[in-house]
Order: structure tokens, then C-alpha cells, then sequence
């Protein structure tokens, strides 16, 4: 039998890079997958699919709509071959699969393919698809079999024409209609890729805003850039039924503000509406592991579950389920096995939508900080007063920027804009160190930049003072 400091179950960014660290701090590390290729959702059907078929219909858009406004004038009738752009996103996918297999290799981390399960707290079986079981024993161990999408009581998944973010990277068509079942960052997405390439698309969400979690004003202002493309929403609608006849499917939604029942029909519809922690197979209870009353491994503040040599991290724990949230913690749990004393601080984990514009925050909204009490001031800044977004014709979107009213210190920063993705990491530096807004208004930014935003956001929150508008 085969030994280790540390085995990892799950491969996804939150167990790779647990891997990752707890061999760089000389633990003998062993890691577990399920599927063929590791990674996890983000790396195979997640983050790096859906950024590469948003960066593909992007292309696109900007070939039919903006090109001329450039000065460039192509001959010819501009076709999407759906076919060449899903190849390209799995060429993507198979790059960075593999680079982890790379990593793992360099990192001298041993890998195991099959299904984890505890047989107690120190031993761990590994059965393969041909039903062979192979057992290891380990020290530690950390839990990172991450989530799955979820779905609504009563809506069959069929994968075909009723389907999940899962089938969506990898259609065969483009939608004539596609409905959407959640308003928040993988409908958005998805639906801005389907959008872009020619589909009808209709948002139907059960609050009454898109991305309900982030600050309202970035809900509004992204609600106005995509109503602009053409997409329809039904806010506040609660879903009743999704039904399929061959190609058609309908569905049932409550008017909840005007108490009566519509109807959606349409050739596809995805539902989006959030993800559940995927514990299957695991077996946790054998390892005395305890499940919540939403299926989430539960930990304390060190990560640890009830079985002390046994930690969890990621879409598996409670918390956002973001890929950089897991990484954060996969590194956080391989130093705390190590001895040493690492933190992490879950108000500085930014919140990204990769729809264009780009969504990004970090800190606390001002919803939150009314429901809080906090007093508070408010700096924003549209970003079409930039020379650098009428450059490049990305004039929609500004940067907001929250601080505490009698100290100054920046409490939130939202943005929606061109590479706001980017740009936040800005915001969760300065917070880091407990910045004040005056702090980043005094910073000097390059010009011409969208950046610039950002300074003039908080020249806005420090006394009114922006300089641009």
C-alpha cells in the first residue's frame, strides 16, 4: 500500500493547487480524479471554455458591428462556423489540462484516476472505471470534489434541448431562441455568447434584478448594455414548468409582480440557476466527515472537518464558488498542515462576470452597507469620460468606489467596463492595506488608460472632487 503526507480529492483549481503547494513545502502528495483529464469544472467545463467562446463571439461581434467604425471594410458576408469555434475552445481545454498534468509532474505529486472514497480517516480507495479499487493511505487529506450545476424542482435536464452550462460550451447549432433560467454570471455568459452569434435570447429570473449578489448599480447598467444587444429579460418571475415537444420548449413562469402565469417558448433552454456541492461516491461518513443540511462539507475556521486530519476547501464548503476562492484555500490548508499560521480574508475575494463589459468587485455593496448601518460615501465615475474607452469604443460601464464617511477607508469598489477584470485587482491591493479613498486618488495612473476610472472614482468618494466630469 502506497503512502502519503497528503492526498487530494479533486483536481479542479482548488486541488491542484493544494497539491501544488503541499509538495513545494516537502509533503509526499498523491492526487485523485475522477474524470480523464484534471482541472475540474473551471479547466473543462467552466471558466477557460466559457472565456474562450466569449472571446470567439466577441471577435465575431466586433468583425459585423464595429469593424467599419474602424475604417476597416471587409468584402464578403461574415460567417460563424460554430463547429471551427467549439474545436478551438476544446483546443483551449486540452492546452491547459495538460499543462496541469505538467505541474503535477514537475511538482513530483503522484496521480490517481477513479473515484475517492474514505474508506476510514487515514485510508482512502481509488475505484477505476473498470471497477478496479486501488487503496492509499494518507495523513491528511483535503476534500476538493468541488460543485455541479443545480437545477428546479420538477425540470428534467434531457442535455439536448433542456440543458446545463455543461452542454452549452458544446453545441451543435446556434439557437434560434434561447431562454434562460437565471439571471446571474453563467446565464449572462452564456447568453451573451448566443447572443452575439444571432440567437434570440430571453433572461427569465426569479428576483427583480440580473446578477442580484453584485451592487445594484452594476445590475442596472449591464441590464441597459444587453437590453441594447437585443436581449429581453422577465425579472421577477418564478419558474412553474419547462416542457419539450420535439424541438419546441415552453415555459411556465408567475408574474409575481402582476400575480398571473406567462409563457416563454423558445428552441433551447439553459437553466442557470447556481451550482451544489458534488459529494458523491465520497463516502465521507465512513471518515466521521459531517455534510450540512445543503450537502456542504462542514469546517471550521482552519478548513478542518469534524475528522481533524481531514480538511475541505472550495465549491464543496460554504462560501462563493469561484475559482480563485479555492486556490486561495487550497494554499491556505497545505500551510496550515505544515505548521505555519496563513489567513484569508473572504471580503477580498473579487467577484467577476466576463460578459462585455466586464463586471468586477471586491468589499461590500451599498445594499450591504445600508442593511449594515455603515455610513458611508459614494464615488462614481462613468467610464465614457475616459480618452481611452472613446479610443477604443468601449464607452459603457463606470467604476463606483464606497468608503466610510469618517475615515475614509474604501469599504467596496464595483465596476462594469473594458477590462475590469483586470482593473479590480487594483482595488483588492489598496484594500489589502486598508487604503482610503484619498489614498488611490493621490496614486498617480498612466493616461490614457481605463484605470483612470478608478482614480477619478475615488477623487469622486473624497469630497466630490473628480477632475474628468
Amino acid at each position: 500500500m502506497k503512502s502519503f503526507d497528503v492526498a487530494v480529492i479533486g483536481s479542479g483549481p482548488g486541488g491542484y493547487v493544494a497539491a501544488i503547494r503541499c509538495a513545494q513545502l516537502g509533503m509526499k502528495t498523491a492526487i485523485i480524479e475522477k474524470y480523464a483529464t484534471k482541472g475540474g469544472t473551471c479547466l473543462n467545463v467552466g471558466c477557460i471554455p466559457s472565456k474562450a467562446l466569449l472571446d470567439s463571439s466577441h471577435h465575431y461581434e466586433d468583425s459585423v458591428k464595429h469593424f467599419k467604425d474602424h475604417g476597416i471594410e471587409i468584402s464578403g458576408d461574415i460567417k460563424v462556423n460554430l463547429e471551427k469555434m467549439i474545436a478551438r475552445k476544446q483546443d483551449v481545454v486540452d492546452q491547459t489540462t495538460k499543462g496541469i498534468d505538467f505541474l503535477m509532474d514537475k511538482n513530483k505529486i503522484e496521480s490517481f484516476q477513479g473515484v475517492g472514497s474514505f474508506k476510514d480517516k487515514t485510508h482512502i480507495n481509488i475505484t477505476n472505471s473498470d471497477g478496479e479499487t486501488e487503496t492509499i493511505e494518507a495523513k491528511h487529506s483535503i476534500i476538493a470534489t468541488g460543485s455541479k450545476p443545480r437545477t428546479l424542482p420538477g425540470i428534467e435536464i434531457d442535455k439536448e434541448r433542456i440543458i446545463t452550462s455543461t452542454e452549452a460550451l458544446s453545441l451543435k447549432e446556434i439557437p434560434k431562441h434561447l431562454i434562460l433560467i437565471g439571471g446571474g454570471v453563467i446565464g449572462l455568459e452564456l447568453g451573451q455568447v448566443y447572443s452575439r452569434l444571432g440567437a434570440d435570447v430571453t433572461v427569465i429570473e426569479y428576483m427583480d434584478r440580473i446578477i442580484p449578489t453584485m451592487d445594484a448599480a452594476m445590475s442596472k447598467e449591464m441590464k441597459k448594455v444587453l437590453r441594447k444587444a437585443g436581449v429581453k429579460f422577465a425579472l421577477s418571475h418564478e419558474v412553474q414548468s419547462v416542457k419539450r415537444n420535439g424541438d419546441e420548449i415552453t415555459i411556465t413562469a408567475k408574474d409575481k409582480k402582476k400575480d398571473k402565469e406567462v409563457e416563454f417558448k423558445g428552441d433551447y433552454c439553459l437553466v442557470s440557476v447556481g451550482r451544489k456541492p458534488y459529494t458523491d461516491g465520497l463516502k465521507a461518513e465512513n471518515a466521521g466527515v459531517k455534510l450540512n443540511d445543503r450537502g456542504q462539507v462542514e469546517v471550521n475556521d482552519k478548513l478542518q472537518t469534524a475528522t481533524e486530519n481531514i480538511y475541505a476547501i472550495g465549491d464543496v464548503i460554504t462560501g462563493a464558488m469561484l475559482a480563485h476562492k479555492a486556490e486561495e484555500e487550497g494554499t491556505f490548508v497545505a500551510e496550515v498542515i505544515a505548521g505555519q499560521k496563513p489567513h484569508i480574508n473572504y471580503n477580498l475575494i473579487p467577484n467577476v462576470v466576463y460578459t462585455w463589459p466586464e463586471i468586477a468587485s471586491v468589499g461590500k455593496t451599498e445594499e450591504q452597507l445600508k442593511e449594515a448601518g455603515v455610513e458611508y460615501k459614494s464615488g462614481e465615475f462613468p467610464m465614457r469620460a475616459l480618452g481611452r474607452s472613446r479610443a477604443s469604443g468601449d464607452v459603457d460601464g463606470l467604476v463606483k468606489i464606497l468608503a466610510d464617511k469618517e475615515t475614509d477607508e474604501v469599504l467596496g469598489v464595483h465596476m462594469i467596463g473594458a477590462r475590469t477584470a483586470d482593473l479590480i485587482a487594483e482595488a483588492v491591493t489598496a484594500m489589502e492595506y486598508r487604503a482610503s479613498a484619498e489614498d488611490i486618488a493621490r496614486m498617480s495612473h498612466a493616461h490614457p488608460t481605463y484605470a483612470e476610472a478608478v482614480k477619478e472614482a475615488a477623487l469622486a468618494a473624497t469630497e466630490d472632487r473628480a477632475i474628468h466630469i
